[in-house]
Formats: C-alpha cells, sequence, structure tokens
C-alpha cells in the first residue's frame, strides 16, 4: 500500500530515477545512507504537530457546538423580541468582558469601620471570567447570523476533519521519502550528493578539488549517535553559513553527509581514496603539470659545428633579405 502511494507521490513531484555513480572505477562504488535515528526524529516532530492540530481542532468544534446552542437557548427566550441592534449588541459585548464589580451596599454608619477589600485567593476566578466572556463574544457574534449559517458552519467543521485525516497519509509519505531519497556514493574518484523531495539537489565533486573532510556533531545528533561529515573542496572557505531545516550549506564548494550513523567511516574512506589518487598522480591538473615539467631533463647543449652552422644559415637569410628590399625599393623608384 505505501510503495503504490509512494509511487504516486514521486511521479507527482516530478522526482527523477536514483542517481547514477559519479566517475569512478566499478567496484569502488559506496553508497551511504541518513542514519534510522534521523526518520525518527522527523516522524517525532511529524507526530507532534499532528497531535496538536487535532487538539486544535476538537477545542474550536466544542466551543462552537456549545455557542450554537447558547444561541438556539436565547433565542427561544426572547421569543419575539426585537431584534439585535449595534447598541445591543455592544452593551452585551462590555458586560461580558468587563469585570462584574460586587453589587452595591448600603453605606456602613460613620461609627462602624469599614473592612479591607478581601482579594482572591485563586488568580483562576479571572481566568475563568475572561474566558466566559470570549465565548459569550461569540454567542452574541453567532446571534446574528441568519438560521442558515449554522449548518454552514457545520458542514465547514466536517470538511476540515476531512482534510485533517486526508493529509496524514500524504504527511508522512512526504517525511518518509525525504530520509529514504537521501543519496551519499563514493567511489575512487569523486562524490556524489542528492537530497531533498520538494527540492532537490545535487552536487558531484572531484577528488582534484578536495580539500578537507570533517565530522559536524550537535548535542540532538551525539544523543542518537548521528553526525555531519562535511566535504570542502577548493575555493569553499569563503563562503557563508546557512541555516535550513536541519542542515547547513557553507557554500556550493560544500557537499554534506547529513544526519550519518557511520561518519567516522565514511571520514576515513574518503581521506583513503584521496590519498591514493594523490599519489596515482591523478591531483590537481595544474600540479601534476607542474610535477611533469619539474621532471623533464634539460635540453641537451649544441655542439661547436652545430652553432657555426646556424650563424652561416643566419646570415645567409639576412643577406636574401637585404637584396629584397633593395629590389623592393628600385621597383617603387
Amino acid at each position: 500500500m505505501f510503495r503504490r502511494f509512494r509511487d504516486q507521490v514521486l511521479l507527482l513531484m516530478r522526482v527523477p530515477h536514483d542517481p547514477e555513480p559519479p566517475y569512478g572505477a566499478p567496484g569502488s562504488v559506496r553508497v551511504f545512507r541518513a542514519g534510522k535515528n534521523y526518520f525518527n526524529l522527523r516522524l517525532t516532530g511529524w507526530a507532534i504537530a499532528q497531535l496538536v492540530a487535532l487538539a486544535a481542532i476538537v477545542f474550536w468544534a466544542a466551543v462552537l457546538i456549545e455557542v450554537e446552542e447558547r444561541v438556539h437557548e436565547q433565542r427561544k427566550t426572547r421569543g419575539q423580541s426585537p431584534a439585535l441592534t449595534v447598541e445591543s449588541f455592544t452593551k452585551s459585548v462590555t458586560d461580558a468582558v468587563a469585570p462584574r464589580s460586587p453589587s452595591a451596599q448600603p453605606e456602613p454608619a460613620q461609627t462602624q469601620l469599614q473592612p479591607p477589600p478581601m482579594k482572591p485567593r485563586h488568580k483562576n476566578i479571572t481566568r475563568i471570567t475572561g474566558f466566559a466572556g470570549f465565548k459569550q463574544l461569540f454567542v452574541e457574534l453567532a446571534l446574528l447570523l441568519p438560521d442558515w449559517a449554522f449548518p454552514l458552519i457545520w458542514i465547514l467543521k466536517i470538511a476540515g476533519f476531512v482534510i485533517y485525516l486526508a493529509q496524514i497519509p500524504f504527511t508522512y509519505t512526504l517525511r518518509r521519502l525525504d530520509y529514504e531519497l537521501r543519496w551519499y556514493i563514493v567511489t575512487d574518484r569523486s562524490l556524489r550528493i542528492r537530497t531533498g523531495l520538494v527540492k532537490l539537489q545535487e552536487s558531484t565533486m572531484s577528488f582534484a578539488n578536495l580539500q578537507q573532510v570533517e565530522v559536524k556533531q550537535d548535542p540532538i545528533q551525539r544523543l542518537l549517535g548521528l553526525a555531519d561529515v562535511h566535504v570542502q573542496s577548493a575555493g569553499g572557505g569563503s563562503g557563508h553559513q546557512g541555516h535550513g531545516k536541519g542542515e547547513t550549506h557553507d557554500s556550493l564548494h560544500t557537499g554534506i553527509f547529513h544526519s550519518v550513523d557511520n561518519a567516522t567511516e565514511i571520514r576515513d574512506l574518503i581521506l583513503e581514496r584521496l590519498r591514493q589518487f594523490r599519489q596515482a598522480g591523478l591531483g590537481d591538473p595544474d600540479d601534476h603539470h607542474a610535477q611533469s615539467t619539474a621532471g623533464t631533463p634539460p635540453a641537451p647543449a649544441l655542439s661547436a659545428d652545430s652553432a657555426a652552422t646556424n650563424a652561416e644559415t643566419l646570415a645567409a637569410a639576412r643577406e636574401m633579405l637585404a637584396e629584397a628590399q633593395a629590389l623592393r625599393r628600385l621597383v617603387q623608384s
């Protein structure tokens, strides 16, 4: 069931097929994935968001149901009373929101001492009064609505709950595919990283330009046994660090193996293959050209006979050039 829904989502999002291995020997291809705990962490955040959304839906549904019941009761009580006007609505809202003062008491005699007013022991009384006034405000607003508005509100509540149920498998699939579609491929000459579902990112880096490999780990990753492997190529030192949903990209010259559970293995593999790559003379083309030039033996010195022959040839060429110039001046005159 999930596989079929997964294929539909991939088709809808127009996600390309699995990436091809980068340049290198076929037998040297190693594929790495994000750690299982990374998916568990993302799934926990998704579940908390779903519970919060469900609690909000239930809360507002209960409030609207209670408001509707109060509206029907007040309409039955009022009967043939005049319709609700703006002045009466403002007065009712003010009475509902404003704090209720105690009823007026007759002034005591001058001879009696008036005790100070008692302060409420619990602050929850104010909170309950404020929430009751909040609901009363909704009741007064609902009294202004026609009768056909309440069935429409019920339709909207049901539609909202149906949309909530429908988005659960879709958002879960997005979270799972974001975990599954993380490709970290390493060969003996290069590496390729593809991440993302909505925003697809794929980068390929050659070992000829690699300069630094480091492992980074935040407190949550340390708790879950995860880490990031940052691979930096030439020209990546001036990049700026950006934050985005748990991933950082210093620049276009940085590749990140995000939230892997074998970061040390990946780092050691890249460093070992980088060392073998450079020892084989397949490093930077400029360095390779410099090394080749430095290793070329100097040209042998010319002998005396060869030097004399070259001098005679040069003198003959100069005489021919002088004669050609004289002939040209004669023709032009």
